[in-house]
């Protein structure tokens, strides 16, 4: 009888520590996409372009530029909290690009994303100093 009560607990200890693992994943960001080259995006002014395009709703958008837009959002308010570990190191390339080489796109797309200015002015101080 002691042997059936240790059976059941581990069988509900597994299953509880498989509900934490989905649980845990489902809260950041998939990461299909994390192989793409983003320093290839970023010095393409070409595929650059058409990233910021789908960002702002006025051009196509391939598999991967539709899950950015996707998250934009909740990125910015959430400080990619959601991201794994390279979109982090993305976004601060990317955003370290734009504010320092492409100020005119950056300035569109806090426009459209934070009007107010209410997360960007918490970071861009730190974020200009980024070199892409």
């Amino acid at each position: 009888m002691c042997f059936g009560i240790n059976k059941r607990m581990k069988g509900a200890t597994v299953f509880i520590f498989m509900a934490a693992v989905a649980l845990a994943s489902a809260q950041q960001y998939t990461d299909r996409f994390d192989g793409v080259n983003v320093d290839e995006v970023i010095m393409n002014p070409r595929l650059l372009d058409a990233y910021i395009k789908c960002a702002l709703e006025i051009g196509k958008c391939t598999a991967e530029g539709r899950e950015l837009k996707s998250h934009i959002q909740d990125a910015l308010e959430n400080n990619c909290a959601h991201c794994t570990k390279i979109q982090r190191g993305w976004v601060h390339k990317v955003i370290g690009h734009l504010i320092n080489n492409k100020p005119e796109y950056w300035q569109r797309l806090v426009d459209k994303y934070d009007p107010k200015r209410t997360y960007t002015v918490k970071y861009e101080k730190d974020l200009k100093t980024i070199k892409a």
